[in-house]
């Protein structure tokens, strides 16, 4: 059985990447992996603007009730004119008698920046612990010890505060967040505390709830990120169960027909799919399918073969062991007669069996191209035209050809060397049944787009059961009184492949005349045009 060969792309690997329009598994995976990484830009974003709500807001509510505060400082605490300044002690006890919550810190600086009143050391606010133990004379303990690193970050906060203190004290209000002296991240705001245009002091409100906004956020970040898991887990599961088990399962087939000698792969479930991997299912099953029937067909040649080359072996060996008890001259020659016969059959036989064997490989390893039919037939004709010479058939009989308007090419895509053959082998078909000095005739015809040739000759005529079993390999029948072994019955088995191989169709019948009566025969051949 004869495959076409795809032509492959010269330019395949010089194509760029595209959006796979029409890949149903492509936009599986990359939509599946989209939407994880959406998931986790939404839930950052969100939570990002959380976050600056969250301290904002707390900036706010720091200012208005700072505001309040340095307004009644102002009013009720500052002293002396024309030069006012804050009443430290009426200050200190304004502050001590305001409600200031215990995750604030309120603090009061004069206008040097020297701290007037401090919410965590008035009244009950003071913050305690437990001391360690009293240290012993020569006793080193680690407990009484100052961390430099601790000291280090307190010294920095205590900077921080300063500046943010220096710059209130200009006159404008800070807000913003830093680090406490105990190492904590608090929302901060320093308002000045002016009487008319003179700054007297700052008052500096601290909020040391960030820690506790930050969990919130992390613990409000937390369902994006088990959605984003879920997500990814679920298109994970999707792309193995789709893509990774369907091509592990089409492996282990092709490992089957590789190592146990399957004749071919059989996935139903995946080959109905309509993506890449029933594509790839459909064509698998296609293919293996198609080296099947090959192999089948190899077999069956194989054995075909084996009988033919017996037929003429078996007439030599008899031959040759009849020789020797002849003793009589002429059946002597006639005995050598048929060893040259047979021998000739033999070599005639091989011939054909070779070239019937290389058919695939000629047709894979020859491209097609735009071929001028009319040409090629004009061509054939003429080799037959320069053989011709008197006597018996087939070398008397004429090969004459019709294609119709000579002006009007007559084009298909098919590859040269095969589709001569065809012609040859129907050619010398018509030929070997025509009586002497016959003629052949060769015509050629366009319609609807098919190209379609005729061979007829004067001959006998095919049976009409026989009008397929023709084409069969090593078919062979003559009609009487014509030599038998002239013929090895794979001509017209190699002419019905070449055609089918280039999308045609090849077909015998017998030509009529008006009584009904057999006239010769007519192979048709019919092959698609080439369109411009």
């Amino acid at each position: 059985m004869v495959t076409a060969i795809a032509k492959p792309e010269a330019d395949a690997g010089r194509r760029r990447w595209r959006w796979p329009r029409g890949s149903r598994l492509g936009r599986l995976i990359i939509g599946l992996n989209v939407l994880a990484l959406a998931i986790l830009v939404i839930g950052a974003l969100v939570l990002n603007e959380l976050r600056s709500g969250l301290v904002n807001a707390r900036i706010d509510g720091l200012t208005t009730q700072g505001e309040l505060i340095a307004k009644i400082i102002d009013q009720s605490a500052t002293v002396g004119e024309p030069e006012p300044a804050l009443d430290a002690y009426t200050a200190s006890t304004i502050l001590q008698l305001l409600f200031i919550p215990r995750s604030q810190r309120a603090r009061l600086f004069d206008a040097h920046g020297n701290v007037l009143a401090d919410s965590f050391v008035v009244a009950d606010r003071v913050d305690w612990k437990v001391l360690p133990p009293a240290r012993k004379p020569g006793q080193n303990d680690d407990a009484t010890r100052k961390d430099p690193a601790a000291e280090a970050k307190a010294e920095k906060a205590r900077k921080a505060l300063s500046g943010e203190v220096s710059q209130a004290l200009q006159g404008t209000s800070v807000a913003g967040t830093r680090v406490s002296e105990s190492g904590d991240r608090v929302v901060s705001v320093s308002i000045p505390i002016q009487h008319v245009r003179a700054v007297l002091g700052v008052l500096t409100l601290e909020a040391g709830d960030v820690d506790e906004i930050i969990a919130a956020e992390r613990r409000a970040l937390l369902p994006f990120i088990l959605v984003a898991i879920t997500a990814t887990l679920i298109s994970s599961i999707l792309l193995h169960r789709l893509i990774a088990e369907p091509v592990m399962r089409l492996a282990r087939a092709a490992d089957r027909v590789r190592l146990e000698g399957a004749r071919a792969i059989s996935l139903p479930d995946i080959a109905k799919r309509q993506d890449e991997i029933g594509d790839l299912s459909r064509a698998l099953e296609e293919m293996t399918h198609s080296l099947s029937e090959r192999m089948d067909g190899i077999e069956r040649f194989a054995a075909d073969v084996a009988h033919e080359i017996k037929n003429p072996l078996t007439s030599i060996r008899s031959a040759i062991e009849t020789l020797d008890l002849v003793s009589d001259p002429v059946a002597r020659a006639r005995l050598l007669a048929i060893l040259q016969n047979d021998v000739n059959r033999l070599d005639r036989l091989v011939t054909d069996i070779s070239n019937a064997s290389r058919l695939d490989a000629e047709l894979s390893r020859e491209a097609p191209r735009a071929l001028d039919l009319a040409k090629l037939l004009a061509e054939v004709a003429s080799l037959y035209e320069a053989q011709l010479r008197p006597g018996e058939a087939p070398g008397s009989v004429r090969v004459t050809i019709s294609t119709g308007d000579p002006l009007t090419p007559a084009r298909l895509m098919a590859r040269e060397t095969p589709i001569g053959q065809v012609f040859r082998n129907l050619i010398d078909n018509a030929r070997s049944f025509s009586p002497a000095d016959g003629e052949v005739r060769v015509s050629l015809a366009r319609t609807r787009g098919r190209l379609i040739s005729t061979i007829d000759d004067d001959g006998p005529g095919i049976p009409p059961e026989n009008l397929e079993t023709i084409f069969e390999r090593f078919y062979t029948s003559r009609p009487k009184g014509r030599a038998f072994g002239g013929n090895s019955g794979l001509g017209l088995s190699i002419a019905r492949q070449i055609v089918e191989a280039h999308g045609g169709s090849l077909t015998a019948e017998n030509r009529l005349n008006a009584a009904g009566g057999v006239i010769g025969a007519r192979f048709t051949v019919d092959l698609p045009e080439l369109r411009e």
